[in-house]
């Protein structure tokens, strides 16, 4: 094994004990749970280390560096997530390769989502991304729409040829009333994906947490964590 394989093993390791641990202490089973590993700025190499060691999930938030690496990961056999902003005019590079997108938050975007599904035969997994500190009618400054828009907008990807409402995903709130409580905002965030799940039975899922809080979006009900820096290290350029 070589030394970055066994690196990113025991960082693997180290994060699914925390998964583990916080499931236990929220009385729910591990498999609840689904580890997504952001691999950006990393190479494709670390990559097919990740799948080697039992990785199925991983996700990638800049278009340009996610198609290549996707391409250069076909054999894999990988599930692809994209979890950054997103601009139209990518819509048609990004469902060909990325099983999920969970930045959705305009209606410009489900129809260029859906045009480029349809185009390019693809079925793609949509999630709403939740902006908590957004006022109605606006898109966060990381990304997002206001929580009185979440099921406007799942409604229209529901409605689209191409596209699946599958849940919401947020990202604890840097400014507002949720800057510095992660807890909070993710049991906000569980009110608003059990309000969706009232109208759209099949959205269950609830993209939360990262390196930093995963242990407090598990406990409010998380599906998916998005964890990049435990298990591949600080990102080239923030060292």
């Amino acid at each position: 094994m070589t030394d970055r394989k066994a690196q990113l093993a025991a960082n693997l390791a180290r994060v699914e004990d925390r998964i583990a641990a916080a499931c236990a202490a929220a009385g729910r089973p591990r498999d609840e749970v689904t580890l997504i590993v952001v691999t950006k700025t990393y190479p494709a190499s670390d990559v097919r280390f990740l799948a080697e060691l039992g990785v199925t999930q991983v996700a990638e938030n800049r278009d340009q560096e996610a198609a290549q690496k996707a391409a250069d990961c076909t054999e894999a056999g990988l599930t692809w997530h994209f979890v950054g902003q997103l601009q139209t005019n990518k819509a048609r590079s990004v469902v060909r390769y990325a099983d999920f997108v969970h930045s959705v938050d305009r209606s410009r975007l489900v129809s260029a989502l859906s045009d480029a599904a349809v185009r390019t035969g693809r079925e793609v997994g949509c999630l709403v991304q939740v902006a908590l500190d957004a006022p109605s009618g606006s898109v966060g400054s990381r990304g997002g729409a206001a929580p009185e828009d979440v099921a406007e907008l799942a409604d229209a990807v529901a409605a689209a040829d191409g596209l699946r409402i599958e849940g919401v995903m947020t990202v604890a709130p840097l400014t507002g009333r949720y800057a510095g409580e992660p807890r909070a905002a993710f049991d906000r965030m569980r009110e608003i994906a059990s309000a969706l799940r009232e109208t759209h039975p099949a959205a269950t899922m609830v993209s939360a947490g990262m390196s930093s809080d995963l242990e407090h979006a598990v406990a409010a009900g998380a599906t998916h964590v998005r964890v990049g820096t435990a298990v591949l290290g600080v990102r080239p350029g923030l060292r």
